[in-house]
């Protein structure tokens, strides 16, 4: 395989232009580059945040703050719109049952992030950067194609949280297409936030975190779920009685918490900090304290996860249409007509998820909930604009100022939402979110492949390579994700009834294969010229 050689002579050619190693620890080091930028293209790392001293070499406080940020930013990907609805959807149909679900989800969304951070501490160089190195042109660019539709995919989810949550917010005088519209203008109104220093940036990040943990958690005490089925669902790794639905559902929140261009994201995030890579013992100290804020990030994120699947489980489980329509129209709901007079079982997203709310537990609870949407909404606006950036940067070596990529990015989200909002009611826009959560499922392997590869290489990431069990855990991951997608395949293909459809979903099934064939094949030729490579330095 010529591409397999070429990516090969590209990692060693890359080594070789870096001249003296023993520059940096990590094997490889970020391009010098000669050319003056004329604006600043990538805000947030104008300033990087200092790494104060510390006597205590165990655990500082001090230096846990100072690295807090990045990790909480990665955390906002596990709480966007797409997450709450798969949460909602879990606990309405499945009541407690897929909490286990959720929790292994997050600690395996744990250690990618982990993998990630350390690739971009110990090289100083984020995920596309390395791909754009290692790679040949034209896996490269596929490569770089599926990341940005993994991107433009969650900017759609983003989009359309936001507009239902306008919806809500103003009892439906703003339509979902104006909904739409103003989430295009506060996206540039949110960019000039960085400009106030990085450290007001992510606090400011830290601000919509707690809106949607005091949201969220407002409803958990509302409702108050039994303690002792969350802690039953959420340790006993079992689901009685459960079928295809559940499956299903499992599956889908396998796919909403991991998203692709988050490992990219979180690899680029942690070079804002101040880290000497010219020393050991400051890489290690960083991969720690980056580990440590990781974990609390995704704590977080899974408890306010936990307490949206908490909420449905315990006051819409097995609730029927009939059910909720009599409730709503007792209550004067204006929306009862979301919910048919049939004994179907109520079917939720998050705009239905409001409205039975307020019909329930009255209107504070719909505009409580809508409130926390849209912060999930926002939030993750503005760290897709920051994972396009990266991408687009690492993987073309392009510098675009922010405002030229927003402009495309949101631009390409907001066309196919827009004319579906003004075409189509909540149910079909709501619907899109199911879909998105499938794609990014799909799209997965594309950055878990390369982030165990490049993290598994000794050329590149020097003592911090992954051990064994490392390498075996991820192996498995990576087969696990594409057991998920085949089993997503079979259930859509199957249901579209064409034969034409049939015949394009295989050839389209048939090359997604090939493709992950040759990034796990390029991977074993990494390490088989990583090998060489020992050899020759060795005998010379």
């Amino acid at each position: 395989m010529t591409g397999g050689k070429e990516g090969r002579s590209r990692l060693y050619d890359s080594q070789q232009e870096n001249g003296d190693q023993s520059s940096h620890y990590g094997a490889i080091s970020p391009q010098a580059s000669s050319e003056v930028q004329e604006e600043p293209l990538s805000t947030y790392f104008e300033d990087k945040v200092p790494i104060p001293e510390s006597d205590n070499e165990c655990f500082s406080f001090r230096k846990l703050w100072a690295f807090t940020g990045p990790g909480f930013l990665m955390s906002i990907a596990y709480l966007d719109p797409g997450n709450i609805e798969s949460d909602l959807q879990s606990g309405a149909t499945s009541d407690f049952k897929l909490l286990w679900v959720l929790l292994y989800a997050t600690i395996i969304g744990l250690l990618l992030q982990r993998l990630a951070a350390r690739l971009g501490v110990v090289t100083g160089m984020d995920l596309a950067e390395i791909c754009n190195r290692q790679y040949p042109t034209v896996p490269r660019m596929i490569l770089w194609l599926m990341i940005e539709l993994a991107i433009i995919g969650s900017d759609m989810q983003e989009v359309i949280g936001c507009a239902i949550a306008f919806n809500l917010l103003s009892v439906g005088r703003i339509p979902l297409w104006g909904g739409v519209l103003i989430t295009i203008a506060d996206t540039f109104v949110f960019l000039f936030l960085d400009k106030y220093g990085l450290r007001k940036l992510e606090l400011f990040f830290g601000f919509l975190i707690t809106v949607m943990a005091i949201s969220f958690g407002y409803e958990y005490g509302l409702v108050k779920p039994d303690q002792g089925e969350v802690l039953k669902g959420m340790f006993l790794p079992y689901c009685p009685n459960c079928g295809p639905v559940q499956l299903e559902q499992a599956v889908g929140i396998v796919g909403a918490v991991i998203m692709p261009h988050n490992i990219y994201l979180h690899s680029a995030l942690v070079k804002s900090r101040e880290v000497d890579r010219k020393n050991k013992k400051e890489i290690k100290e960083a991969n720690k304290y980056f580990f440590i804020e990781s974990s609390i990030a995704l704590l977080v994120s899974f408890v306010i996860n936990l307490f949206v699947v908490a909420v449905f489980a315990q006051a819409f489980y097995n609730k029927n249409n009939m059910e909720v329509n009599a409730v709503c129209n007792a209550t004067g709901s204006p929306h009862t007509d979301l919910f048919p007079l049939n004994n179907g079982t109520l079917e939720v997203d998050i705009y239905k998820g409001g409205v039975v709310l307020g019909c329930f537990f009255g209107p504070a609870a719909l505009y409580i909930w809508a409130i926390g949407i849209l912060a999930a909404g926002q939030s993750s606006t503005m760290t897709g604009t920051y994972s396009g950036q990266f991408v687009m940067e690492g993987f073309l070596n392009l510098k675009w100022s922010r405002f030229r990529r927003v402009l495309l990015t949101r631009s390409i989200a907001i066309v196919p939402t827009f004319l579906v909002a003004i075409s189509k009611d909540v149910q079909h826009l709501t619907g899109l979110n199911d879909i998105l959560n499938v794609v990014q499922s799909i799209l997965l392997p594309f950055a878990l492949i390369p982030i165990l590869a490049f993290t598994s290489l000794t050329s590149i990431m020097n003592d911090f390579a992954n051990g064994l069990v490392c390498k075996v855990l991820g192996s498995l991951v990576i087969l696990l994700v594409c057991a998920i997608n085949l089993y997503f395949v079979v259930v859509y293909v199957t249901a579209l009834n064409s034969v034409w459809l049939y015949v394009i979903a295989t050839l389209v099934s048939v090359v997604y294969l090939c493709f992950v064939i040759y990034l796990v094949s390029s991977f074993r030729g990494f390490h088989r010229h990583t090998y060489a490579l020992s050899l020759r330095n060795h005998d010379s």
